[in-house]
């Protein structure tokens, strides 16, 4: 755990096998990171572009390009999850985070199937599979659930697909009869690098709209207070030059949180950044920052679905870029 006060965990929101030997082991040991996620834009750059995955696929030759991609992936989850296994033991997170096939975002069934699978493949308690928050994701999250397995809720732009990942998690571990470590991501930089470029031409502040955003979605988590599930703030690396590169993880500091960033955003955050709880914010600061928002002629509930909409697409595309190379 990062900051033990705030119980505040920072996980690295990269995989890649020559990292998971190097870096990886670094970080855990200088108690900066203690989890990891995954997605399929992650890997699609892992497999693509590092030498460290040849070998394996030379010996994967006759297998389709999904079983490759498994073979590929199951590795390296396995290889991460072992190195975390000593902070999973002691109780400091310790979790790894797949994700299920995305075009079986809307087919509950396989995704439970697929989660199950994946769960059982990969053999590791400290496992999380990856589901994203769709309605179909919502059953398959409660069904995961109640068979003990761990649950990475992720793409949630919106306060009511949190509710509803924390209805199913809620229902999932009374099902199952005793706490199952969750947790729901929230996309934050993407909300604000929808639409600061309209704020800012209309004289808005900028770079406020997927903090504030956030920090409404985490009260909600927080206040439902289900067994086992934290907010986790996902999306959280800057681009370009506009913003310090850890301004996304010092201003969501929050009790009771997780913070999966970029490796590149999580060396700047432990240079530069704070470490004062940045959340709650004051609902009238929220509120005001919203109304400029709609004045400025944004509707935000349409921005937030269309990023949940292009978030599937993206991970569909990259999912679909790998088994096309492989």
């Amino acid at each position: 755990m990062y900051i033990e006060d705030l119980k505040f965990s920072l996980w690295a929101d990269f995989i890649e096998r020559d990292y998971l030997d190097k870096e990886f082991k670094e970080l855990i040991n200088a108690g900066t990171i203690n989890g990891a996620t995954s997605n399929p834009a992650i890997f699609k750059n892992a497999i693509l572009t590092s030498k460290a995955y040849i070998t394996q696929l030379e010996s994967l030759s006759d297998l389709s390009a999904k079983e490759k991609y498994e073979a590929v992936a199951i590795f390296d989850i396995q290889k991460a999850a072992d190195i975390l296994k000593p902070l999973f033991d002691k109780g400091d997170d310790g979790y790894v985070s797949i994700e299920v096939d995305p075009y079986l975002c809307n087919d509950a069934e396989g995704t439970v199937a697929e989660g199950k699978r994946l769960f059982k493949t990969i053999d590791r308690a400290n496992v999380m599979i990856k589901v994203p928050a769709t309605e179909a994701g919502y059953k398959a999250m409660e069904a995961l659930v109640s068979e003990g397995i761990p649950v990475n809720a992720t793409l949630i732009f919106k306060k009511s697909q949190a509710i509803a990942c924390a209805k199913a998690f809620d229902a999932g571990v009374e099902k199952f009869g005793s706490k199952v470590d969750t947790v729901i991501s929230i996309f934050v930089s993407r909300v604000d690098r929808a639409i600061d470029a309209q704020l800012e031409s209309k004289g808005v502040a900028t770079a406020l709209s997927g903090i504030y955003n956030s920090a409404e979605i985490y009260e909600e988590i927080e206040s439902m207070k289900v067994l086992g599930c934290r907010a986790l703030f996902a999306s959280t690396g800057v681009k370009g030059d506009g913003l310090p590169a850890h301004y996304y993880i010092e201003k969501l500091l929050a009790y009771n949180s997780v913070n999966t960033a970029p490796i590149d955003t999580i060396h700047a955050y432990v240079e530069n950044g704070g470490k004062e709880k940045a959340l709650p914010i004051s609902k009238e600061l929220i509120n005001e920052h919203f109304d400029a928002v709609y004045e400025a002629g944004i509707d935000l509930e349409a921005v937030l679905d269309k990023q949940i909409a292009d978030g599937l697409e993206s991970f569909k595309d990259a999912f679909q870029e790998i088994l096309e190379a492989l």
